[in-house]
């Protein structure tokens, strides 16, 4: 708990800074030290392109795109059109018992075409969490029309990330997502997530390791007795668990564990849709087959809030058959297939499309992660280096040889983190292991890299240079040697 001290706030008391700190439950924050002042209250003001402008008109390259979903960037006046053309048209009308709008429509047929696989329906919510409480729902309905109501188990990875809602804070494989508020309910079991580097056996393949974590998946439904597990919930790349890209084989191993138990496979796309692996969706990335799919962030580029719950045709089959039996399908939120929201992300799409950001978060991507290794990978205070696309993330560690990690409370990823923003670039801090994570707009030019490898380079060398005597190693390579 905080001290007793007086924080020194504006005198203005309708500074926004004092009204945030007096009204605004923020999520994911330390109350206490923010309503306090012990917190910075950090506003922000402005965005374009991929830099964003805080209210003391201090200029950042957003790192993290938002929250993994600015894909776009900030400031596309052709999205902004787009809404107030819908707006003046239809500003909303509901989706329930068979009424629909034109740009929801569009959008569904849309995501189907983009997504292929064989998974051809869309059901609209407005967030990552919802569009995954909208599959739990789902997946226990699908199980009670074949006749399998004990199938209601629902196993998801630890470090996984799947919303903070009640049922999708259970699959959120993080701590601090549960004790305090119950959770997870009972029928949710976690898993290990899949890191060669941290986990990895000395001698062990990444085939081999992931030929072991499928086999322990197995064990787990196997103890768990297969009739009672109804799906298994994984994103292509672990996101906000530290940035786990899948290792070789994992997919087509797990794959075969689920189909031979009968086991539903839920996909969640949120971070991954939309370009950010430099594929379409991570499911094409690793050769994934989704029953179904949560879709969010990239969807609209955060512009507006919008999700989806992309269903496969073999589940769809056995959804109609039970509206057959039993009569409406009796689930949906009243602002399910928004015509604003649709309307944002056809624009939103339209750009991906126009200007050929899957391809740039390939290209561009593949250049980040040489840059960042090149920089990075050999520096004595970071153990790994890793990334796909524009997904990136560099951990800390203490020692290499033999591998030592730091005290969690030395907080050195939010240290780096915080020098960082201080020289103009946000990035985020990961948990698990001390380190950085990057998930900058797929705008991102190579020349942004460069910008953001010397950055993260200099703030990784103040750091060290707070815990150690000496700099571990010179200062940044210029970007000119890096282009090469």
């Amino acid at each position: 708990m905080t001290g007793a001290r007086t924080p020194v706030l504006p005198r203005d008391v309708n500074d926004p800074a004092v009204l945030d700190r007096r009204h605004m439950f923020h999520p994911g924050t330390h109350l206490a030290d923010f309503s306090g002042g012990d917190l910075p209250s950090q506003i922000i003001a402005g965005g374009k392109g991929i830099h964003v402008t805080d209210r003391d008109g201090h200029r950042m390259i957003d790192g993290f795109a938002g929250l993994w979903c600015v894909n776009v960037g900030y400031g596309r006046t052709e999205i902004a059109d787009a809404v107030h053309a819908q707006m003046e048209k239809l500003s909303y009308f509901h989706a329930y018992n068979g009424h629909s709008n034109e740009p929801a429509i569009e959008l569904a047929a849309r995501i189907a075409g983009m997504v292929g696989l064989d998974m051809n329906h869309v059901f609209y919510g407005l967030s990552g969490s919802d569009a995954n409480e909208t599959n739990a729902k789902i997946v226990w309905y699908y199980h009670r029309i074949l006749g399998r109501p004990e199938k209601r188990k629902l196993i998801a990875r630890d470090r996984s990330y799947h919303g903070s809602g009640v049922m999708s804070g259970s699959l959120t494989g993080q701590p601090g997502f549960h004790g305090l508020y119950g959770l997870p309910l009972p029928d949710v079991i976690h898993v290990a997530a899949p890191h060669y580097w941290l986990d990895g056996r000395e001698g062990e393949s990444e085939r081999a390791y992931s030929r072991r974590l499928a086999q322990e998946l197995e064990a787990t439904i196997q103890a768990e007795g297969p009739e009672t597990v109804a799906a298994f919930f994984a994103e292509p790349v672990v996101g906000s668990g530290g940035i786990l890209p899948s290792p070789e084989g994992y997919w087509e191993e797990v794959q075969a564990v689920l189909r031979r138990h009968d086991v539903l496979l839920v996909v969640d796309e949120v971070v991954t849709g939309f370009g950010r692996t430099g594929e379409a969706f991570g499911s094409h990335l690793y050769g994934i087959q989704p029953d179904l799919m949560a879709l969010a962030k990239g969807l609209s580029s955060g512009y507006l809030p919008l999700s989806a719950s992309v269903v496969s045709d073999r589940v769809w089959d056995v959804l109609e058959e039970g509206t057959r039996r039993h009569g409406p399908f009796i689930h949906g939120w009243t602002y399910s297939a928004h015509p604003v929201c649709a309307a944002a992300a056809l624009a939103n799409l339209d750009i991906i499309e126009r200007e050929g950001l899957v391809a740039n978060a390939r290209d561009t991507g593949a250049y980040l992660q040489r840059c960042l290794r090149e920089a990075l990978g050999d520096h004595p205070m970071v153990g790994e280096v890793r990334g796909v696309g524009l997904l990136a993330a560099v951990d800390f560690v203490e020692a290499r040889e033999p591998r030592r990690f730091f005290d969690p409370a030395r907080r050195i990823g939010a240290r780096v983190t915080e020098v960082a923003r201080q020289n103009g670039l946000i990035v985020r801090s990961m948990p698990k292991i001390d380190g950085i994570g990057l998930a900058p707009p797929l705008t991102l030019s190579r020349q942004d890299v460069d910008q953001i490898v010397d950055i993260v380079l200099e703030a990784t060398h103040a750091v060290a240079a707070q815990i150690a005597p000496v700099p571990p190693s010179p200062g940044p390579a210029k970007p000119r040697d890096r282009e090469g």
